[in-house]
């Protein structure tokens, strides 16, 4: 018989490590898979110098979050413990979030954090306490396919949905995580914090980037890329400079404030050049893109992705967290993976992710994704194109 974890054996015979980072959320997982009965050990990663966040609002894994994991753990009866994973933070997350800003690129850390931190090293630890399997607090639920390995899909809870952060997790990893709140709302997890008697059970979500102490993303990348700080022209489409920038750092794709420069016209940044150190705009209407060149795909779909491709597998794709999944055709070129968006996307930048689902909605099936390398349009005539004629 399998318990609720989706393992043989009873819960008391079952460990788990749980990842906590101090939040509401990884705190109940823990406290909810207590109260079942299984063995629970709880890590909590000391990933950066937390000094200067210790008191900010909105920063996740900062002094603060580790006291607050600490006396949940001590709260519920479980042993606790705190991991210096600093350095590994800082050489796969920090640093290459500032080389991808200094690339002219939208990084996304979060993905990469999963990526290279949770689910490789900190599973690793757990493997070595002999954890059955590592549960986190993560908006995204498990299922177990006919031939025994697990999909990932969305959470129940659309508005809490994390599918775009996890989509590089591997089938392999899959197979050892767990992800206890995936059909909860976030209300139902506040309402078991309170029955649980969790001090933190109406503590603020985490929003910003966790290594930023000041809010301010530019402060860290100045001083580990200077040259992404550099000056450079604005220029139109057509490359005549009409205004000048502090640093390519301080611009994104699709981006319309901030500019600096005065026109008759709105103007949006079309394309970041970092070799020049241009800043490149330009109406809206060339922010319209329907082709985009992917890196670093993984595929948790069925099957081997390069098998079952064919002439193009056709899917729901999300190029930003917030924005919704929308028909589109994966297919492989000469250049790697190709994306085609059926209706087109506006401002869609290198850097972020191109996750893939099986539905538009609802508990999607993820399939996958890849990092955005390129984005285009055939055209500015047809990206400008009513939305309607793109589509029929």
């Amino acid at each position: 018989m399998r318990n609720s974890l989706d393992l043989e054996g009873r819960p008391e015979d079952t460990r788990v490590v749980v990842a906590m980072s101090g939040g509401v959320d990884s705190s109940v997982t823990a406290a909810l898979l207590k109260s079942e009965g299984y063995d629970v050990v709880g890590i909590t990663l000391q990933l950066y110098d937390h000094g200067a966040a210790t008191h900010r609002k909105g920063a996740c894994c900062a002094g603060r979050d580790i006291h607050d994991a600490r006396n949940v753990a001590e709260r519920i009866g479980i042993p606790h413990y705190v991991l210096d994973y600093e350095s590994r933070f800082r050489e796969s997350v920090i640093d290459n979030f500032a080389d991808s800003y200094a690339l002219g690129e939208t990084p996304v850390p979060c993905i990469e954090c999963n990526r290279a931190i949770k689910f490789r090293d900190l599973l690793a630890t757990a493997r070595e306490l002999g954890a059955a399997v590592l549960a986190t607090g993560h908006y995204v639920a498990s299922r177990r396919l006919a031939d025994g390995s697990r999909a990932m899909v969305c959470a129940a809870d659309a508005d809490r949905d994390q599918s775009y952060f996890l989509f590089a997790t591997t089938r392999e990893q899959l197979d050892y995580l767990r992800f206890p709140l995936g059909d909860m709302t976030k209300p139902q997890v506040r309402e078991l914090a309170r029955r649980f008697g969790l001090e933190i059970a109406d503590k603020q979500d985490s929003q910003d980037i966790c290594f930023v102490p000041t809010g301010r993303y530019t402060d860290i990348i100045s001083r580990l890329k200077p040259n992404a700080v550099a000056p450079g022209d604005i220029v139109d489409l057509d490359g005549k400079v009409i205004g000048q920038h502090q640093g390519i750092v301080h611009f994104t794709v699709g981006q319309r404030k901030g500019l600096g420069i005065a026109t008759g016209a709105p103007l949006y940044v079309v394309r970041l050049d970092a070799a020049s150190r241009r800043v490149v705009v330009g109406p809206r209407e060339a922010l319209r893109t329907d082709r985009i060149l992917l890196r670093d795909v993984n595929w948790i779909g069925d099957g081997a992705l390069d098998r079952v491709i064919g002439d193009g597998i056709e899917m729901f794709v999300r190029v930003r967290s917030t924005r919704a999944p929308q028909p589109a055709w994966l297919r492989r070129t000469d250049c790697g993976y190709e994306v085609e968006l059926i209706a087109g996307e506006e401002g869609v930048s290198p850097g972020q992710a191109c996750v893939f689902y099986d539905a538009p909605s609802g508990q999607a099936r993820v399939l996958g994704g890849g990092f955005i390398k390129s984005a285009a349009a055939r055209n500015v005539a047809a990206a400008a194109r009513p939305l309607a004629e793109a589509v029929r």
